[in-house]
């Protein structure tokens, strides 16, 4: 790999390490600022005046640790490099700090770096690392709270609609807008089949979004092999965390991790090889 490759990969990985530092806020903190948003609308609708809270959203308040309240200073929140000097240990009361907040940070640092590699120092490059960022947040908001946030859903397919028009990505508009209203078509109409023979609700709103958002970045041709995907993942991990009894109270499983792994496997390997990975 030349030089000016590997110089502009490094880059896109260092700046994906600190998008990776501010992915952990949001799918930390964005599905708090919802559940208190709904709370006052409720409040509101009732008639009733709204209490006023403290103030809460991704800058305000400072990162704190969620056991002594210590505010994280900036050293002590530099992309992996702090996780690694502190041990993984709190600097104040010693209490370890999960795992997953510099794994996020390493992902997303890696997502950057092959974006970068694949596509050079490009506004492609950049859009696709958005869309990799936007995934990652997406499947592990979804992983916690089986929410699927508009505010990450929405633009995120506004931007797949955008980014074939400017040809950043390999789709024509046309193929990336009927991607996206047959990707949301297509669950739309599973879940209101499933609803009238069963009575019971087998998916979310969330994840009609997020498939339109897949089929305005890759274009309708590519949904089957990215729902085969999603699907056959998603039903290997529910038969073993069955088997586990790891599965949460209801049985129930969020679809929209698999969906978004599918999609960055799809934006690394390409549609056809996912076809080829379910035998088809």
């Amino acid at each position: 790999m030349p030089v000016s490759q590997w110089f502009d990969a490094t880059v896109f990985g260092v700046l994906g390490l600190v998008v990776g530092s501010f992915l952990n806020v949001v799918i930390y903190r964005l599905p708090i600022m919802l559940e208190a948003q709904w709370r006052a609308e409720c409040v509101e609708l009732s008639g009733k005046e709204v209490p006023s809270a403290e103030r809460f959203n991704l800058a305000v308040p400072r990162s704190r640790c969620s056991k002594c309240g210590h505010q994280i200073r900036w050293y002590e929140n530099i992309p992996l490099v702090s996780y690694l000097f502190l041990r993984g240990k709190c600097a104040a009361c010693a209490t370890p700090i999960s795992l997953r907040y510099p794994l996020v940070e390493l992902t997303t640092g890696a997502l950057f770096f092959y974006c970068a590699w694949r596509w050079g120092m490009t506004p492609s490059a950049l859009a696709w690392s958005g869309f990799s960022a936007s995934l990652l947040a997406l499947a592990l908001i979804d992983w916690d709270t089986t929410l699927l946030p508009d505010d990450i859903t929405l633009p995120l397919l506004w931007a797949g609609l955008i980014a074939a028009t400017l040809q950043w990505t390999s789709v024509t508009l046309a193929t990336a807008f009927w991607g996206a209203v047959a990707g949301y078509l297509s669950l739309w109409l599973v879940y209101w089949a499933f609803k009238l023979i069963t009575g019971k609700e087998g998916m979310g709103f969330g994840d009609f979004k997020l498939f339109a958002a897949l089929g305005a970045w890759f274009g309708w041709q590519a949904l089957v092999p990215i729902i085969l995907m999603a699907s056959v993942i998603g039903a290997i991990v529910g038969i073993a965390m069955k088997f586990s009894s790891a599965l949460r109270e209801g049985g129930y499983l969020p679809f929209g991790p698999f969906l978004a792994g599918a999609g960055l496997t799809a934006m690394i390997f390409g549609p056809g090889t996912i076809l080829r990975f379910v035998g088809l």
